[in-house]
């Protein structure tokens, strides 16, 4: 199926997404909380939900979005993410979010789409927005507008003020998608092989939350109630296995990131990446 062009702007319906605190404490180990995080893991703890959780509940709107664009599933990849709390998520709930595409661009050997979530609560109080950048490798030259310029964010000429280092399990990925994101890609080694990865690659968003929990761990002392916003791009492929090194520079206010992985030295994986804090 080409991209539709025409799916510029469409608007999902409201989609409720109930959750309760075993879903929570499985995202929270698909992205590689350990014992130490045992407030994020141990319902007599609360559990308490680390803020990329909320990444789950828009996969609904995600996947109504991805119908309309159309397009080759086998070619998409995430190519950046965003989120903005603007509350804490309980350990249990129900949850309502809206989905838009906002942007849908022809970079002629490949296309980009952007969508919009906003996810509220039972009481109707907006609880987050997102932003999702996603590749399409195999649909360019569809006669769109190439994309708008976006700002670039790069870390300081000077030593990291933290480093955390950290390597995911060759089972992450099969892990991570347990929670809603099935995409074969991550899971289907003859897929891997034929769309040129070689294998499974971990899931942008899995890449995504192991960064957050960084921060949380080195900058918010554990408590993710801090993290406020927190945006990146996926610049390479992450294999399960592969061992993460996050480094961050504390900026007038805001944490600059950078995410190389130790199997392929000076390669970035993540960029462009910063986090703010309430």
């Amino acid at each position: 199926m080409a991209i539709n062009p025409e799916a510029l702007g469409k608007t999902t319906e409201a989609l409720k997404y109930t959750y309760r605190w075993q879903d929570v404490v499985l995202y929270a180990l698909g992205i590689g909380a350990k014992v130490d995080e045992l407030d994020y893991l141990y319902e007599a703890r609360g559990p308490k939900v680390l803020p990329s959780f909320i990444v789950v509940p828009a996969y609904q709107a995600a996947g109504a979005l991805f119908q309309g664009i159309g397009g080759n599933l086998e070619g998409v990849v995430h190519g950046a993410q965003s989120i903005t709390m603007h509350k804490a998520l309980p350990p249990s709930g129900t949850l309502t979010t809206t989905g838009k595409v906002t942007g849908l661009y022809d970079l002629k050997r490949m296309a980009q789409a952007y969508f919009t979530t906003e996810t509220v609560d039972e009481s109707g109080e907006l609880v987050a927005e997102t932003e999702w950048s996603i590749i399409y490798r195999m649909d360019g030259g569809f006669g769109g507008e190439a994309p708008p310029r976006r700002p670039q964010i790069r870390p300081p000429e000077r030593e990291a003020d933290f480093v955390f280092k950290e390597a995911t399990s060759k089972e992450q990925a099969l892990l991570y998608r347990l929670n809603g994101d099935y995409n074969p890609l991550h899971a289907d080694p003859e897929l891997g092989e034929k769309v040129g990865f070689g294998g499974p690659i971990l899931h942008g968003l899995c890449t995504y939350g192991h960064v957050a929990r960084a921060v949380i761990k080195e900058v918010c002392a554990g408590d993710a109630s801090k993290l406020k916003q927190f945006s990146g791009q996926f610049r390479k492929p992450v294999w399960p296995g592969d061992t993460l090194i996050t480094e961050g520079w504390k900026e007038d206010g805001t944490i600059i990131l950078r995410v190389s992985c130790e199997e392929r030295p000076g390669e970035v994986v993540f960029g462009n990446a910063f986090a703010l804090l309430h």
